[in-house]
């Protein structure tokens, strides 16, 4: 008699976990291991601490060699010249190095496979935000501080030095390595915005430079209404100064925090902006 045989079933196959979708904190630590690995980076943020701390040193020297031949004794605030080289050639400085944030991916085709493994295109750009904001007040803040220092030893010799206990200077310092970041910021959202490094960055000089120019052939009464909203020229004095309202200037303008609030808006605008055509447009 035949034995009954019973047809075995193949073995169960174990079915993968399906994957789990990158979340910020992913893309945040892909985005650094990006901003860290370009050599323009490090070129970037080495001419920025050699501008900022040389000016402030060069400018420094200069107001002391010719002390005995000026007023510069008189009435002398020695904490605005050490700021100015942070802010004002800073800014030229950290605006390429946040317009090539995102527009060297669409110069070299790298944005496809960003948005390939991140298809969360505004999270994308908000872990680049991120990353560059932590990379620019880790190098700002101590760099503002540096010039500072630098400078108020160079004063000290005429006996015209500032300490950071005097009114206002610890502001002045903090809102000089503060407010860097924000033009790269806003940079970073006309990258965006534009896709091209020449234009991303052509259009924010405009912006910061020749748009106060323009803006000066206004009747006096409306360039006044408009100075203190624009995110350069006049704008920037008060937040390196140590008045108490931050008009040692223009009365017309707001104080130190109220013209930063308003860089902050620019920066936040473009960004916004950015990550809405970002969204609505193909790669």
């Amino acid at each position: 008699m035949a034995a009954l045989t019973t047809p075995q079933r193949p073995a169960a196959r174990a079915v993968p976990a399906p994957a789990r979708r990158p979340g910020l904190v992913d893309v945040t630590g892909s985005e650094f291991i990006k901003i860290r690995s370009v050599r323009s980076t490090y070129f970037t943020l080495i001419a920025f601490i050699l501008a900022g701390i040389g000016f402030s040193v060069l400018f420094a020297a200069g107001q002391v060699s010719h002390w005995g031949n000026s007023q510069s004794g008189i009435g002398f605030n020695a904490t605005t010249p050490t700021l100015i080289g942070v802010v004002m050639l800073g800014e030229l400085i950290i605006v390429v190095l946040g317009a090539l944030t995102i527009t060297s991916e669409y110069g070299t085709g790298m944005i496809s496979t960003s948005l390939t493994v991140m298809p969360r295109r505004v999270v994308l750009l908000a872990a680049k935000a991120i990353v560059f904001t932590a990379v620019m007040l880790a190098v700002s803040l101590p760099t503002s501080f540096a010039a500072y220092f630098a400078g108020q030893a160079i004063f000290a010799t005429k006996h015209a030095s500032t300490t950071l206990s005097d009114p206002n200077v610890l502001r002045a310092v903090l809102l000089a390595g503060l407010v860097v970041p924000l033009f790269g910021l806003l940079a970073l959202g006309l990258g965006a915005i534009i896709r091209h490094t020449a234009g991303a960055i052509t259009s924010l000089l405009g912006l910061i430079f020749l748009l106060p120019l323009l803006a000066q052939a206004l009747p006096n009464s409306w360039y006044q209404a408009i100075a203190r909203w624009l995110p350069g020229g006049e704008a920037l004095h008060p937040i390196i100064t140590t008045g108490q309202s931050g008009q040692a200037y223009s009365s017309y303008l707001f104080g130190a925090w109220g013209e930063f609030a308003v860089i902050a808006g620019w920066a936040a605008a473009a960004l916004i902006l950015g990550g809405w055509l970002l969204y609505r447009r193909d790669a």
